[in-house]
Formats: C-alpha cells, sequence, structure tokens
C-alpha cells in the first residue's frame, strides 16, 4: 500500500465502528516509497511524469512533484526494491542513474530547491550512477554500472555534475542517519536485504571505500562519507552531499509540511503504521516521528503494523500505547495478498478497544 491507501484504509475501518467520528487523515513517509504521492495530497502542484532508466538499465516511468520553483523527488521510484523481481536483486549491479535523470528534468523545469527522499532503494552505488546522469566522469571503472565497478575507478571528474546543480538547494531527506563506510554503514546495515551474502559485502565496501577515497573531500574540506545520511540508500545520501546538498530528517521535515502537531493537538488518539515495529523503527521511521509527537502533546498513540517485535516496555518508552500486529489479527497471507481489507479490519477493532463506549 502506498501512504494515502493506507490512511484511508485506516479510516474506513474505524468509522464502521463510529460513523460519527471526525477521521483526520495525514499520510506520511519518512523519504522512503509513498513520498511524493503523500505530500502531492496536502500542498498540490504537479505531478511531472517521465522515463527513466531503472535500477537494473530498463526503462521505467517515475513521477515528481513541482510546484512553482520547488520539487520533490522519490528517490524508490528510480531505483527502487520495488522496481525489481526478488530473485534479480543484485546490488552490485543496481544504478542510482534515474535518480540523476529526475533532478535533471526537475531543473530543466526551473527547480531551484530540490528535496529528494531517500529509502527503498536497491542500490549499493554510493550514488555513482546519479553523479553519472548529471555529468560527472571517470577513468577505469564506470560509474552507472553498479557498486562493483567502482573499485576499479581510478580517477573521478565531478565538475560537470557540480557545474548542473549550480544554483540549485538540494535537500536529503533521509530516515537513517548511518555513514557511508563502516560496520554502521550502507552495506553492512542495508546490503543484506537488498540480496548480498557475506562475500558481496566484502566486496561491496572495498568498491565504495575506493569509491569515497577518488572523490575526496568537498570544496568546504568537509568529508561527506562520514557525515549523517551519508549511507542512506545505499549511499545515495554520500553523493548527493558530495554536490553540496543538506540531509534533514525525512519524517520531521513531512511532519512540519503537513502540520501534524495542529492536527495531533486536536485529536482523542493517533493512529499511525509500519511495516515491522522494530529497534530500527524507533530509529528515524514514520513510527517514532508520530509517537514522539503524540507523547509530547500528551495524546495517545496506537500502531498498526505487518510485524510486532517490540515488548510493551520498549512500545512504552517509544510512546507507543498499543501496537495491533496483522500477521496475528488476520494472518500473514491475507494482510499480504488484500492489504486494503486486512488494515481495514484491523482498524475496525481498534476502534472496538479505542472509541467511545
Amino acid at each position: 500500500m502506498t501512504a494515502v491507501e493506507c490512511a484511508q484504509a485506516i479510516r474506513a475501518g474505524w468509522l464502521t465502528e463510529h460513523p460519527a467520528d471526525d477521521v483526520v487523515i495525514a499520510p506520511l513517509s519518512d523519504g522512503g516509497p509513498g513520498f511524493v504521492a503523500g505530500l502531492h495530497q496536502i500542498l498540490g502542484g504537479e505531478l511531472i511524469s517521465i522515463i527513466v532508466r531503472g535500477p537494473l538499465g530498463v526503462q521505467t516511468p517515475a513521477v515528481y512533484l513541482l510546484r512553482d520553483s520547488e520539487a520533490w523527488i522519490e528517490s524508490a521510484q528510480a531505483c527502487g526494491l520495488a522496481l525489481i523481481d526478488a530473485a534479480q536483486r543484485d546490488p552490485k549491479l543496481t544504478s542510482t542513474y534515474g535518480v540523476g535523470e529526475l533532478i535533471n528534468s526537475a531543473i530543466s523545469l526551473g527547480a531551484k530547491k530540490i528535496t529528494i527522499g531517500l529509502g527503498g532503494s536497491a542500490t549499493n552505488d554510493g550514488g555513482a550512477g546519479m553523479l553519472s546522469a548529471l555529468g560527472a566522469t571517470a577513468h577505469g571503472g564506470a560509474l552507472d554500472q553498479g557498486g562493483v565497478q567502482l573499485k576499479q575507478i581510478e580517477k573521478i571528474d565531478l565538475g560537470s555534475a557540480l557545474k548542473a546543480v549550480k544554483g540549485v538547494e538540494l535537500i536529503v531527506a533521509s530516515d537513517v542517519d548511518n555513514p557511508l563506510l563502516g560496520l554502521r554503514g550502507a552495506t553492512a546495515v542495508f546490503g543484506p536485504q537488498k540480496g548480498t551474502d557475506d562475500f558481496a559485502i566484502m566486496e561491496l565496501e572495498g568498491a565504495l571505500e575506493n569509491f569515497a577515497l577518488k572523490c575526496g573531500r568537498r570544496s568546504d574540506g568537509k568529508d561527506p562519507a562520514v557525515a549523517l545520511g551519508a549511507g542512506a540508500a545505499g549511499g545515495l545520501g554520500y553523493g548527493l552531499l558530495l554536490l553540496g546538498a543538506t540531509r534533514v530528517a525525512g519524517i520531521e521535515t513531512v511532519m512540519e509540511i503537513v502540520e501534524l502537531d495542529a492536527a495531533i493537538s486536536q485529536a482523542d488518539l493517533v493512529i499511525t503504521g509500519e511495516g515491522c515495529l522494530d529497534d530500527q523503527s524507533l530509529h528515524g521511521k514514520v513510527v517514532a516521528g508520530v509517537s514522539s509527537h503524540a507523547a509530547a502533546l500528551g495524546k495517545p498513540c496506537v500502531v498498526i503494523a505487518g510485524v510486532v517485535r517490540l515488548g510493551k516496555r520498549e512500545c512504552a518508552a517509544a510512546g507507543i500505547d498499543s501496537a495491533y500486529s496483522m500477521s496475528e489479527i488476520v494472518g500473514s497471507e491475507r494482510s499480504l495478498a488484500e492489504p486494503i481489507s486486512a488494515t481495514t479490519e484491523v482498524a475496525a477493532r481498534i476502534a472496538r478497544t479505542w472509541g467511545r463506549k
């Protein structure tokens, strides 16, 4: 489901039990899938559709949001896991080239401020593909052929890419604060969920080390490889930071745009959702942002999750009053096959417990 579809399903489920209640929906994203759709519902603007190169080089449709001179891009639309069948996932080969094409398109239409939401990527190329689409060149290895190629690179010229974004404010909206390299880096932490084995992790880590070495520091002397969020989306955060981008927490940015605090302050109950509610959910994810703001405003917060792996104590510490597991209530198979109706049913159950008697 998209964030919009999920919010609508929760609303529908609640209203089956309490049809007279006022249920306000505010679709959120931490920068990953659903980022553009959720913002469009709140901000309006124009959805621009173009064809870009997908993570494995196959042409794929992608959409970004443009309003006046500001644009919002969802990187997952060009390099996301959802674009590749599970059997074909291989971050040694996947590229962020299409993200660069989205940025180019937005600039060509007059965007002077571009926010790129990171998350849900199938890539581990340090943003090299994106840099290539913007005009960067390399000797010894290709920038647009996936992470494994980066170990062959002998020299990189970022001049054309920096020229392409000159005068444009780039903002990275990221749900993670990992650096590019090391035990908390892009490869070690996120590589396994993209299809890497232990050998591939070592190979890709070495390739990214070489890539960062050849790129060097920015003109201001800062090393973007150690910056917060550099490891987001397989290092796409690093590539954008190389171009001078500023990193912000994705969920905090979106909550500010949709004026969520104002909505929470008027509510009796807050409901939010998560795919798998675990320890990672508490670090920059939507559920952590919503629950912390609800707690600060003295409102109870309930979570619907596909799977719940946090205990009551951990939930309480995060401001979550109760968590409902869809896999336990309606079963994993139905949750995956019929997510909208399953979410509606779970929301109705929550309404019977948390609604006015």
